[in-house]
């Protein structure tokens, strides 16, 4: 197969490079391998951009168990199509497609028959069940990729493909109150907060006791209020969206809301919940989950994005530094967003 990457095809030899996760808890390793063959209802992409996500971290570390080794990771894949399978035909090779965290699901089962996909019982999600983008090309199911606004370029779409999407289905949660609480404000909590200003709703952002600088950049996107994760805000919250991993926000936000308020919980992994009093839930509070997205979410999404002109705040690194992008995320070293660029070109260690 001779397969052209990128302006030069100097790698149309068949192989591609890699960013490979052999054992959690460890570095990933760049790694040669063949270019894979897509299917007949798939495309190969070319990677032109990758978010970093927090659940790439969470498997990364081990806190989610491995269901594939090696595995590539990275579930906010931007690219170009290079290759489609005579079933995929709704995309032509040069399209810009967007391959997010949900991969494909079995079509038949109970979840999937009452438009709960994102329920399936037979999932398989990018970057976890299947190799993700922290490489030169991925294979993605034609029917789970997306088409993507012309006016977001592939560093500033990537963030878009989880953290826009997971963050609009746990937006589309919490109902029509006006003063909405974000627990760790990331790359998903800051696209969010926009769309929920936008819709003309207040913001409460919390972050880590004595992160100043994230909640300095709460507030300079429109943010009513910012501060210390277990501070109480200057009024009830109508709902909460919980984006940090750690279990302990949940009843600090149940405390901070009003009765009849909802409490998401965004993310796929969180430390277990600490014992609470029922008062906290009583007066018809609710605590709820998020599992995944849906196709239909992310046509909802992408329609919005493409009418509320959203500030990404990306932060770029070279796929070869995905190791640094991970340790920075989970250091809590920048606000935003971080996305992989496909730059292969210096100090790799591997004959390119």
């Amino acid at each position: 197969m001779s397969i052209d990457n990128g302006p030069s095809g100097q790698f149309a030899d068949g192989t591609m490079l890699a960013m490979r996760m052999d054992t959690a808890g460890q570095a990933l390793s760049l790694a040669r391998i063949p270019i894979p063959l897509p299917g007949e209802g798939e495309l190969l992409i070319r990677v032109t951009a990758c978010g970093v996500c927090r659940t790439d971290l969470h498997i990364a570390d081990g806190e989610l168990p491995l269901h594939k080794s090696p595995l590539i990771l990275g579930h906010e894949v931007v690219g170009r199509v290079v290759l489609a399978g005579k079933r995929a035909q709704q995309f032509s090779c040069g399209n810009r497609v967007g391959v997010p965290w949900l991969g494909s699901t079995c079509g038949h089962c109970p979840y999937c028959h009452e438009q709960h996909e994102n329920l399936c019982d037979s999932p398989s999600f990018t970057g976890y069940d299947r190799d993700g983008g922290y490489a030169e090309y991925i294979v993605a199911d034609a029917n789970y990729c997306f088409r993507i606004p012309d006016s977001y370029d592939d560093l500033h779409a990537a963030p878009l493909l989880c953290a826009g999407l997971i963050g609009y289905r746990a937006y589309a949660m919490t109902g029509a109150g006006q003063h909405l609480g974000l627990y760790g404000f990331g790359a998903a909590a800051h696209i969010v907060a926009q769309i929920a200003i936008h819709q003309g709703k207040q913001v409460y952002a919390f972050t880590r006791p004595g992160d100043l600088r994230s909640q300095e950049f709460a507030r300079s996107l429109g943010a009513a209020w910012a501060g210390d994760a277990n501070v109480a805000p200057p009024v009830r919250l109508d709902a909460a969206i919980i984006f940090a991993s750690s279990g302990e926000l949940v009843p600090q936000a149940l405390a901070a809301t009003r009765k009849g308020a909802t409490v998401v919980c965004a993310g796929i992994h969180m430390s277990d919940v600490p014992r609470f009093a029922y008062a906290l839930l009583w007066g018809e509070r609710c605590v709820r989950s998020v599992a995944n997205l849906t196709r239909a979410d992310g046509e909802a999404f992408f329609a919005l994005a493409g009418q509320v002109p959203l500030h990404i705040n990306v932060v770029p690194y070279a796929m070869k530094d995905a190791n640094q992008a991970l340790n920075d995320l989970r250091a809590g070293a920048f606000d935003g967003a971080a996305v992989l660029v496909p730059d292969w070109t210096q100090d790799t260690g591997v004959d390119v």
